[in-house]
């Protein structure tokens, strides 16, 4: 009996303890071990006669974990409800009944609310056609979407291919013409000489900014209806003047339509004919001469060195001229000294027309206040805003006497 009761402690101890502890149950399952344990400790001597009631024993224990059991089931059965209709669903999708893909947990809960049988099934069956709508609904959108881009691509190459197509053939076209112009010129047109015998006088950035003027020059004297015959003369190789030609131009330097030579213009044309057109000069041109052959001087000075391309034609004997701005212009401020393309599109519109006001409406608007021909109220108001802001004085006194000084002027031309 002694050692029956030593088994059974050491089972309790052993067994039911940790086994309790491990799933959480109450405290009055561990009383009553405990209790049980504490009986069993006792050093009391036991009677053949008392028996140890193991059926009493086994009762309690079962009644724990059930007790346990039963408080823990609702619990999981809580929380795995939703869980357990999502299994449902996909059961019954692979069962092949109209059941929607994608579910929320709110019309979950709606499907579960549900009365009856058919109804959970009408309402699984809209969800379903709903959804299968969506898809179409968006599949339509994905492809009207996809046809529009294709359509716009389409447009938008075709239109580019005409354009390149219209744009390559409307330059072909016009460079034939130009370069046929052009060539006709250089055996009829009337000749323009630049001079490149600046390059001592400037430095390397002015002789770049003189090199991109005459490009321009170039450019618009191609596209003129009457265009000049350009030579460069003085223009040795291996100069900086050649060397700024050469970066712009490129391969096309061999193929420009000018002249190009290192002799000086008094060689190879008549010294009557040269006219040498400077700021500088006293003398101004009132017509253009069909006849003559114009200088224009390669050169673009920040520091407006004045009389270096006077003197360089007086050394070599040349008529000079210098445009009528003073004529035809009321000026204002600035040199007289004008860029290179600016000069080629007074000379080409000169020829062409032979209007004066047409061909000084190149100058900058900047350096004249307006043309000679406007009516004398304008030309008073602009004489005394000058004299205000140049003079400083009262507006009263310098308006009168410059507008006479102006008119004796005219009057002794």
């Amino acid at each position: 009996m002694q050692s029956a009761n030593m088994l059974l402690k050491k089972i309790v101890t052993s067994s039911v303890l940790p086994f309790a502890a491990q799933h959480g149950m109450k405290k009055d399952l561990f009383s009553r071990a405990l209790s049980l344990s504490l009986s069993l400790k006792q050093d009391k001597p036991c009677n053949s006669s008392e028996k140890l009631d193991l059926d009493a024993w086994k009762k309690v224990m079962r009644s724990g974990l059930q007790e346990e059991a039963s408080e823990t089931v609702p619990d999981h059965k809580e929380l795995s409800t939703l869980a357990a209709a999502r299994e449902i669903l996909s059961m019954w999708r692979l069962a092949g009944r109209a059941v929607p893909e994608n579910i929320s947990d709110e019309q979950l809960k709606t499907f579960m609310e549900c009365p009856s049988k058919s109804a959970k099934k009408k309402y699984l069956k809209f969800l379903h056609l709903k959804e299968i709508q969506k898809k179409k609904d968006k599949r339509k959108l994905d492809e009207k979407r996809e046809r529009r881009l294709e359509t716009q691509e389409q447009a938008s190459e075709t239109e580019e291919t005409k354009r390149n197509s219209l744009v390559c053939l409307w330059s072909r076209s016009m460079d034939r013409a130009y370069n046929w112009r052009v060539a006709q010129s250089m055996i009829f047109g009337q000749p323009l000489v630049f001079d490149m015998s600046y390059e001592k006088d400037m430095s390397t950035r002015e002789i770049a900014n003189t090199v991109r003027q005459v490009v321009l020059s170039e450019g618009c004297n191609r596209r003129s209806v009457d265009p000049f015959h350009i030579h460069f003369c003085n223009l040795k190789d291996g100069s900086l003047y050649h060397k700024e030609f050469l970066k712009h131009y490129r391969e096309a330097w061999g193929k420009l339509l000018v002249t190009v030579t290192d002799q000086c213009y008094t060689e190879i044309f008549p010294k009557d004919k040269l006219v040498y057109l400077t700021a500088d000069s006293p003398k101004v041109m009132k017509t253009y001469d069909h006849n003559k052959i114009y200088i224009v001087g390669s050169m673009v000075d920040r520091s407006i060195k004045t009389g270096v391309s006077l003197a360089r034609a007086k050394r070599l004997g040349l008529e000079t001229a210098a445009l009528p701005l003073e004529k035809y212009l009321l000026w204002n401020t600035g040199a007289k000294n004008l860029t290179l393309d600016q000069m080629m599109h007074i000379l080409l519109t000169l020829k062409d027309t032979g209007d004066w006001k047409k061909a000084l409406e190149f100058v900058p608007k900047r350096k004249y206040c307006g043309f000679v021909n406007k009516p004398v109220n304008e030309l008073k108001k602009t004489l005394s805003l000058m004299s205000t802001l140049k003079l400083g004085k009262r507006r009263d006194e310098v308006p009168k006497q410059l507008a006479k000084n102006y008119y004796k002027k005219q009057m002794q031309k």
